[in-house]
């Protein structure tokens, strides 16, 4: 038997095929010298027209305007600078006006507020809600009330003359964590 190499075997020669090892290198490419005269040129060009015109603008001479000389005036550095003119003067265009305010009559009678801040199945659920309130300097009220699906115990506040003062003291309660307080017409 005779030991085959296959990785040191040359590989076989198809007919008809060249080697390319037979065919000639391609002669190295020459710089264009056309091109390079061209550019040379312009920038000949370019350099001459820029030479042309370098003195060609119109030369101004400035013209020097002498400022007069202010006095130099000493001044003591602790000295306060002079008091502003007033210009305005208030107190004198004031002191003959009158202010007249309209203020409208009450025509309609205004309803008193109240706050209700719960409504529970239960009496005891309603009287710890008034105690929590209680602990906050307000007084509230604790109603029964008959629905459709049984009887409530609402907590309430009130009656108010302002809504401003039932915003006030909502306010108040929220601070303690009571939140969801409406504010409505007293019901008396």
């Amino acid at each position: 038997m005779t030991n085959r190499d296959y990785a040191n075997r040359k590989p076989a020669r198809a007919k008809g095929k060249t080697a390319r090892r037979n065919k000639k290198a391609p002669a190295p490419r020459r710089f264009p010298v056309l091109l390079l005269l061209i550019t040379v040129g312009l920038l000949g060009g370019f350099g001459y027209f820029l030479w042309s015109i370098n003195d060609s603008a119109e030369t101004v001479s400035p013209v020097v305007v002498e400022q007069p000389k202010k006095p130099v005036v000493k001044k003591d550095p602790n000295a306060l600078p002079p008091k502003p003119k007033e210009e305005w003067t208030y107190q004198q265009e004031l002191e003959n006006k009158k202010v007249e305010v309209d203020i409208p009559e009450k025509t309609a009678p205004t309803r008193p507020y109240q706050m209700q801040c719960g409504s529970f199945r239960t009496q005891s659920q309603a009287e710890e809600m008034k105690a929590v309130i209680a602990f906050q300097g307000l007084s509230a009220n604790v109603r029964k009330v008959k629905g459709t699906t049984g009887d409530w115990y609402k907590v309430s506040l009130g009656p108010y003359d302002r809504k401003r003062l039932a915003e006030k003291h909502r306010h108040i309660l929220q601070g303690a964590g009571i939140n969801g307080c409406i504010i409505l017409y007293w019901e008396g």
